[in-house]
């Protein structure tokens, strides 16, 4: 490939196969997940026979044939270099700092291309809005993000203009971490102007994306991406938004994913305060200060003598499929046992294994449920 074997280049070849698998035609990342827990490498699935793809379930005879034609070389080869060319990390689901918030929704990326630093667990909120925000939805959104990075939250947005911008900066001016999940490609500087807080996110917090190197910012990318602004986030604040916005995506994606949806009042004149009216007479929680949404975050119910730090741990492909299962609702043993497809021996030798990585817990009669 014309590069230098060295340290780091070595690092992005362990994912030269994740990149070839997740290339295919047809192999979308639930697909990907299953084929993982069946063959535990993307290496060993690439190289299945017909006969072992089809006994994956939810693999059809026409994603068995697109994984067998597929020539997945040049692809792999060059996300290999690309990524060495600009210092990009690439966390997958199985490893210890990638967000297990994240396993929770139904179709979560196999892997994440990073600049800065992502955490396994943390508390985070994600505020969304308007790319052409008021006056007022700007300052709002720069003093909530502000208050929040005061008190420990981490801040998701999109890194777009307006109100995705304001919430970067104002977590960024606390000294807070905030986490920006783009709609192009790691590598692509989208908006062009916000060039140097591309820089201070990377520093200070993380940017991601699951699109693979040098994609451009097209329109049908930001919806996809929205479920994991979302995704990463135990609630999602809407600042200001017309009606059928992205925002409004974004609300939804919450809401399906079991998330809290907050929401900043508008003047009743305003455009751009449809969306957001809307989201309050449906239900969403009206927010004036901080505290609103700090009362709603699990954590923060806590008491001192429950404050220590969530455990971080890194997960098996068995591992990582029993715990999207558990992350849906807590499950009786069989019924885990039924869901997974695997044998009582195995389960059960799983379920202790993320019990002793303090990931999971066990509820009486034989229940388990996340932590």
């Amino acid at each position: 490939m014309g590069l230098q074997a060295g340290p780091f280049f070595l690092r992005t070849m362990d994912h030269y196969y994740w990149y070839a698998l997740k290339s295919i035609p047809l192999v979308g990342n639930v697909t990907f997940r299953r084929l993982l827990e069946r063959f535990n490498t993307p290496e060993r699935a690439l190289q299945a026979s017909a006969e072992e793809l089809a006994q994956v379930k939810g693999v059809s005879a026409a994603a068995v044939a697109s994984i067998l034609r597929h020539d997945y070389r040049a692809f792999a080869a060059r996300e290999c270099e690309e990524v060495e060319r600009h210092g990009v990390k690439v966390v997958d689901f199985l490893a210890a700092e990638y967000p297990k918030i994240l396993l929770e929704i139904s179709d979560p990326p196999p892997f994440l291309y990073v600049r800065g630093e992502l955490r396994g667990v943390e508390d985070a909120v994600a505020i969304v809005g308007s790319r052409r925000a008021s006056t007022y939805g700007l300052l709002t959104t720069e003093r909530l993000a502000g208050e929040l990075a005061a008190h420990g939250v981490t801040v998701v947005s999109g890194m777009a203009r307006g109100v995705d911008t304001a919430a970067h900066r104002g977590s960024l001016k606390r000294g807070g971490r905030s986490i920006g999940v783009l709609g192009c490609g790691i590598d692509v500087m989208y908006p062009p102007e916000n060039r140097r807080l591309f820089e201070e996110m990377a520093s200070m917090g993380a940017l991601v994306s699951e699109f693979p190197m040098g994609t451009t910012p097209l329109a049908e990318n930001f919806p996809r991406r929205n479920r994991i602004i979302s995704g990463l986030s135990r609630g999602v604040l809407v600042v200001e938004a017309m009606q059928n916005s992205g925002s409004l995506i974004t609300a939804r994606y919450a809401l399906e994913q079991g998330r809290e949806v907050f929401a900043i009042p508008g003047n009743i004149n305003a455009s751009g305060s449809r969306g957001t009216n809307q989201l309050i007479k449906q239900g969403a929680k009206l927010v004036e200060g901080v505290e609103d949404i700090l009362e709603e975050l699990p954590q923060r119910s806590r008491g001192p003598a429950d404050a220590a730090a969530p455990p971080v741990f890194s997960l098996t492909p068995q591992e990582a499929g029993i715990y999207t299962l558990l992350a849906e609702s807590p499950l009786h043993i069989d019924d885990v046992i039924v869901k997974s497809e695997l044998t009582v021996g195995d389960v059960s030798a799983i379920l202790l294994r993320l019990e002793l990585k303090g990931a999971i817990m066990q509820l009486p009669g034989k229940h388990f449920a996340i932590t």
